[in-house]
């Protein structure tokens, strides 16, 4: 069966902001081996989630992992996502379809903010 990944991220009207997530998809397939990644928004920018999945169905996925790209648990998680994933559901009864979880509290987003900190300590001689 074809597995795509879909990353849903909020949006923004900066584009610049967006595209990021389009490198990030990028990243995720050439490490997963994923031939169908695709990315989607929740608001501000296109693709829509629904274009996202039809994206997906029409690259040949029979299975789509629905993956918010959000830190935490908002309303677009606890709700917006899987009202989306219903509306899916039943465009698309063909297609298995599941939520994958949000990016949350991990070690490695820590690493990542500790990373962060450094950097703009040197940048600001503050070491």
């Amino acid at each position: 069966m074809e597995t795509a990944i879909l990353i849903m991220a909020h949006g923004s009207r900066i584009p610049d902001a967006n595209q990021a997530v389009h490198e990030i998809a990028g990243m995720v397939k050439k490490m997963t081996g994923y031939d169908i990644v695709e990315v989607s928004f929740r608001e501000q920018h296109a693709p829509n989630i629904q274009k996202g999945i039809d994206a997906c169905v029409a690259r040949g996925a029979e299975r789509i992992l629905l993956l918010p790209y959000f830190l935490y648990l908002g309303a677009h998680v606890l709700e917006d996502l899987p009202a989306e994933l219903e509306e899916a559901r039943q465009r698309h009864p063909q297609v298995e379809m599941a939520m994958g979880k949000h990016l949350g509290v991990h070690h490695k987003l820590a690493e990542i903010v500790v990373e962060r900190i450094a950097q703009s300590l040197t940048e600001q001689r503050w070491y």
